[in-house]
């Protein structure tokens, strides 16, 4: 099944998130990031998709009628009561009951082309159990989320803090998740905002890796996408969705 997380508040896209969470802030008078999700999931054929919610969660729940008929989706809303809180590591852990049907994640602001969830399905086999979504091809900075990779060893460093020159690629927020790894998944996710509320759910992956689970990445290409945290991230998403 699908699974978005889209319980954040944005507040870096005010004043489109006084009333909106980041996942319905307009990209045209027609798409939000949300539609091109659910459009995404529908193109490779996932029809069962959960979102998780919390801020503004009213807005998205008097949408899910639209949602479902225009893209021939099934939703489910999972609610996140400390979205204005607590990170997402959380946020993915209220899903924790749906993990073992095994999920397409994708983070509620990120603007991407279905070819990442096609690579991600592609990617599938050989007991991988969580599949990275990964740019290999774009130049890094300080603030995205690098990942180092080897074939021997799978993912073994994933975060924000690192010399950008010693990572593998950026994880651009879309993950397959096999139902073998719900349990280790779940509990490190768990022991992750347990230790600080504060933290991402790639600081789960980063556990599961430092515990031995092998985590996988397939490489998207190149790839038009872009996450959304700020006005001109927004303004990115406007060009891709709508090249002049």
């Amino acid at each position: 099944m699908g699974l978005v997380l889209a319980a954040g508040a944005g507040r870096r896209l005010r004043p489109y998130t006084d009333t909106l969470p980041k996942a319905l802030v307009p990209i045209d008078a027609t798409t939000t990031v949300l539609d091109l999700t659910l459009a995404n999931y529908a193109e490779v054929g996932i029809t069962d998709v959960a979102i998780v919610v919390g801020y503004a969660a009213d807005a998205i729940a008097g949408r899910v009628n639209d949602f479902q008929d225009r893209y021939g989706v099934t939703l489910e809303l999972v609610p996140n009561d400390k979205a204005l809180t607590w990170n997402n590591a959380y946020s993915l852990w209220c899903a924790r009951d749906l993990l073992s049907q095994g999920v397409m994640l994708a983070n509620g602001d990120t603007v991407h082309p279905a070819s990442v969830q096609r690579t991600l399905l592609d990617a599938r086999g050989e007991d991988r159990q969580i599949i990275l979504a990964l740019d290999t091809e774009k130049s890094l900075a300080e603030e995205e989320m690098k990942v180092i990779w080897t074939s021997e060893n799978g993912v073994r460093t994933i975060t924000k803090l690192m010399d950008p020159a010693e990572a593998t690629g950026e994880y651009i927020g879309v993950t397959l998740i096999e139902p073998d790894a719900a349990a280790a998944l779940t509990e490190a996710l768990k022991l992750t905002w347990q230790r600080d509320p504060n933290l991402y759910y790639e600081d789960g992956y980063q556990l599961l890796a430092d515990q031995g689970l092998r985590i996988d990445v397939a490489p998207i290409g190149k790839v038009d996408w872009v996450e959304i945290d700020n006005h001109d991230d927004l303004a990115r998403a406007r060009e891709i969705v709508c090249p002049s």
